[in-house]
């Protein structure tokens, strides 16, 4: 297994930067994962926080070194952070629980499965083409498919139109969608990203960069770009980009990571099983 990722994550015109984002792997399987927080409710970035740590203990404990059943580690990873926000909301005794979005990747077998509650994006190119991407948990969304399906339904108001049906922390049940493992082909790039990337750029132009940069390039450009875009007002944007190269076991010398975080380290790591955490500043290029 071989791959290489790069990671950003950069504040907007926000007080506080919401978004937290990390990645785990084994010889066998690699783990991704980005949240939002949601503004309009306290504590966005613990429940971000939260998420991501949830997915990554959960993953350092099942992966061993591979997981039995991706699915199964899919869908337990949401609930259990769903479940780890509620409870730390309960701790607190706060009368409103964080709230977060959450998109996960998972590779293994040369293959990717992914799932995502809110509108954290999942984006997979190959070849120049954008060959998925995850449909957001939006009222704006859910309009946008029924039109697409030839359904009539009420369109959205303005001050609803991004609102999101579903997230993490909330009292009811999350809902989030997975697909069926899709096999990789070397070139192909992977791609999590809050909405204060994909809101500001087109998609095309998203899927050009992908297409023709390494991650290492790409990702950084897309993040500028996009906070170029929005102006004074942007929303915090964060990326986290792989590039699969070969589906073959994972050879000493043979993982190619770089990182980058504009942010608390804490909040925004790369763990391995060993929980080596990468600082700030200049890409890594780590062996296992």
């Amino acid at each position: 297994m071989r791959f290489s990722v790069f990671q950003l994550s950069r504040q907007g015109g926000r007080k506080v930067n919401e978004d937290r984002m990390g990645y785990c792997y084994t010889r066998d399987s690699a783990v991704l994962m980005l949240a939002d927080g949601l503004g309009g409710h306290p504590e966005g970035e613990v429940a971000a926080y939260l998420a991501v740590e949830t997915v990554a203990n959960l993953f350092q404990t099942m992966a061993q070194p591979k997981l039995t059943d991706v699915a199964g580690f899919l869908e337990s990873a949401m609930m259990a952070a769903h479940h780890r926000i509620l409870q730390y909301a309960m701790e607190k005794a706060m009368r409103d629980a964080p709230r977060t979005t959450l998109v996960i990747a998972v590779i293994q077998s040369g293959h990717v499965c992914w799932t995502h509650c809110g509108d954290s994006r999942f984006y997979l190119v190959r070849q120049q083409q954008l060959l998925a991407r995850t449909q957001d948990h939006s009222f704006a969304e859910r309009s946008r498919h029924n039109r697409h399906q030839g359904t009539t339904a009420p369109e959205p108001t303005e001050p609803n139109r991004n609102v999101l049906f579903t997230c993490l922390g909330s009292p009811v049940k999350p809902i989030f969608s997975r697909v069926e493992p899709l096999a990789l082909q070397q070139g192909d790039t992977l791609m999590l990203c809050s909405d204060g990337l994909w809101s500001s750029l087109p998609e095309q132009d998203i899927v050009s960069e992908l297409s023709q940069k390494t991650v290492a390039t790409a990702v950084p450009d897309l993040v500028d770009r996009a906070l170029l875009q929005a102006g004074d007002n942007s929303d915090n944007v964060t990326c986290l980009a792989l590039s699969w190269q070969t589906p073959g076991p994972l050879e000493h010398g043979q993982c190619d990571i770089a990182t980058e975080s504009s942010h608390d380290v804490d909040f925004a790591s790369t763990q391995r099983p060993n929980w080596l955490k990468h600082t700030h500043g200049e890409p890594n290029n780590l062996s296992p």
